[in-house]
């Protein structure tokens, strides 16, 4: 089979290596893909075609969608350094956000079947730890993840375990025609990002609330559309690509505003202004930008909380005042396992409250992804699709 497949050399930064565990060396395994990988490239392969374990399923790619990590694989600092922070085992076959067709089942398999559509989880929790025993399986402490320490889904074929798939059969039945269905598919997963980061890890909001969203790529307008789909009362969106700010309204924002000319200030009090002046219940941070949390933490209305997924490599100064005497809340949040999240977004796609495929910007081969993943920075408005 055809696929992507990323290559490094292991080359860890000066006193990196004394932070090293063997156990990852030996397996090429860097927690932090940023302090070891050098030179990173991409290229297509011919790799031979996977066969199932006894609880594993083979999906034939249908869509395939391209992440900013993927980019960031790529991306070198001045020193050669790939830009990705975290966990990453080269070589490997990247991508993992994508929905397909089952090819093959293992024998233990029971809920799958050859010719069902499907999406997975990329975060390949172990199920037996701690942290996934506490029902916490996004902050697993065995995590592999596919496409980043297993080969992904930029490829004709994939395999993955039966228990970390979902049924996109709900689509089908909701008469979505199938070349849609399986671009739903693959924006499963980062919907499911923003899902858990709203629903769960920051409790939600009422109907009728304030939600500002910081970051309009791909997790930050899921969380647009998300907060629109549950009820909010009033949307407010801060992004500085004008092709994201288009799509953050089309999306569901009611007011979509760019920073740079703003500045704290001005987002401050735009922020205030949207929020008719009782402050924003529920700030999602989604671009890892500096600055923008102390932001976010004054202009909190009473009970408000903040919730951050956007990585990047700030600190935060808060003053927990802001926080104290608003009885106000910050929450991180990572991935999209547990609580049902995938299924929970694909049935609100089949109702047709969620139509991600506005976020598709364009498709391309493996070939034409390979061009686009050449370690020239990017960042594309919308999603963009690999149909292998």
């Amino acid at each position: 089979m055809k696929a992507l497949r990323l290559e490094a050399d292991w080359d860890p930064r000066p006193g990196a290596s004394a932070t090293l565990d063997l156990a990852d060396v030996s397996a090429r395994l860097a927690r932090r893909g940023n302090q070891v990988w050098r030179n990173p490239r991409i290229s297509v392969t011919t790799l031979p075609d996977p066969s199932p374990g006894a609880d594993d399923v083979v999906i034939r790619v249908r869509a395939c969608g391209i992440c900013g990590s993927d980019f960031h694989f790529v991306e070198s600092d001045a020193d050669g350094y790939m830009l990705y922070p975290g966990l990453v085992r080269t070589p490997v076959v990247t991508g993992h956000e994508f929905a397909g067709v089952v090819e093959a089942v293992g024998p233990a398999v029971k809920d799958f079947a050859p010719g069902d559509l499907v999406c997975s989880e990329e975060i390949a929790w172990c199920g037996d730890c701690l942290a996934c025993r506490a029902g916490r399986p996004n902050n697993c402490t065995r995590i592999e993840e596919l496409g980043f320490s297993f080969d992904g889904a930029h490829a004709e074929r994939v395999v993955t375990r039966a228990r970390y798939c979902w049924s996109l059969a709900s689509l089908l039945e909701a008469g979505i025609p199938e070349d849609r269905v399986f671009q739903l598919g693959a924006l499963v997963e980062p919907t499911g990002v923003a899902y858990i980061a709203v629903f769960v890890s920051a409790g939600g909001f009422m109907p009728g609330a304030s939600v500002g969203v910081v970051g309009a790529g791909p997790i930050g307008l899921a969380a647009i559309a998300l907060a629109r789909a549950a009820g909010a009362g009033r949307i407010v969106a801060f992004e500085v690509i004008e092709g994201r700010r288009e799509l953050a309204t089309a999306m569901g924002a009611d007011l979509v505003l760019d920073p740079l000319p703003l500045g704290q200030d001005g987002v401050i009090a735009g922020a205030r202004e949207a929020s008719r002046g009782r402050g924003i219940d529920l700030w999602v941070e989604c671009s890892g930008a500096a600055g923008v949390a102390e932001m976010m933490a004054a202009t909190l209305a009473p009970a408000g909380r903040m919730v951050l997924i956007g990585r990047g490599p700030h600190t935060i100064d808060l003053d927990p005042e802001f926080l104290i005497v608003r009885g106000a809340a910050i929450h991180g949040s990572i991935g999209h396992s547990g609580s049902g999240a995938f299924g929970r977004v694909i049935d609100l796609m089949a109702a047709g409250r969620l139509d991600m495929t506005r976020l598709v910007s364009g498709t391309v081969d493996l070939e034409g992804a390979a061009r686009l993943l050449d370690g020239t920075p990017r960042r594309e408005s919308g999603k963009i699709l690999v149909a292998p």
